[in-house]
């Protein structure tokens, strides 16, 4: 039985090939997880609007009904405690959160509530790739609800006071 043995001039081969593959590999690997956070982050804000817009449609169009709608995009939640809630995404502030109503005076058929999220800083959390981007609005539309009363601009049957709270 022969044993081979290395020529003096090829010590240390295995290292160097090891640490080019396991860098190609590694980056690979935590390019793939920021992705995939980067992913799940721009689904989360995109939800979060849609459920703060579906909650604007029925809300007082008032300093405590914009508070609320806020505190439901960040939180979740429209009671949510600010100093104790979390937010649903890292990083998400209730200043990131603009509702605006337009033509919104009582329930009407016209009426719109519009919630955008706007300049969220995504922060990488692998230190090679490090930074932060800023990724683009998300803004969500849809016309006001009745919730189960007469609209005031269908044809007269009910007076423009009316509102949910």
């Amino acid at each position: 039985m022969k044993i081979r043995r290395f020529n003096e001039d090829e010590r240390g081969a295995a290292l160097v090939e090891f640490a080019i593959v396991a860098t190609v590999f590694l980056s690979v690997v935590f390019g793939v997880i920021e992705f995939g956070r980067l992913f799940w982050t721009h689904n989360a804000l995109r939800d979060a609007a849609r459920k703060g817009v579906r909650y604007a449609t029925v809300r007082d169009n008032d300093a405590d009904g914009i508070t609320a709608v806020k505190k439901m995009v960040v939180y979740g939640d429209p009671n949510a405690d600010v100093a104790t809630a979390k937010p649903i995404v890292s990083g998400l502030t209730m200043a990131d959160v603009t509702v605006t109503y337009s033509n919104y005076q009582g329930i009407q058929l016209s009426s719109k509530a519009t919630v955008s999220i706007t300049n969220f800083k995504f922060q990488f959390a692998v230190p090679l790739i490090g930074g932060q981007i800023t990724l683009p609005p998300y803004q969500t539309s849809l016309p006001g609800e009745s919730a189960g009363h007469v609209p005031c601009d269908g044809g007269g049957l009910a007076s423009c006071t009316i509102i949910p709270s």
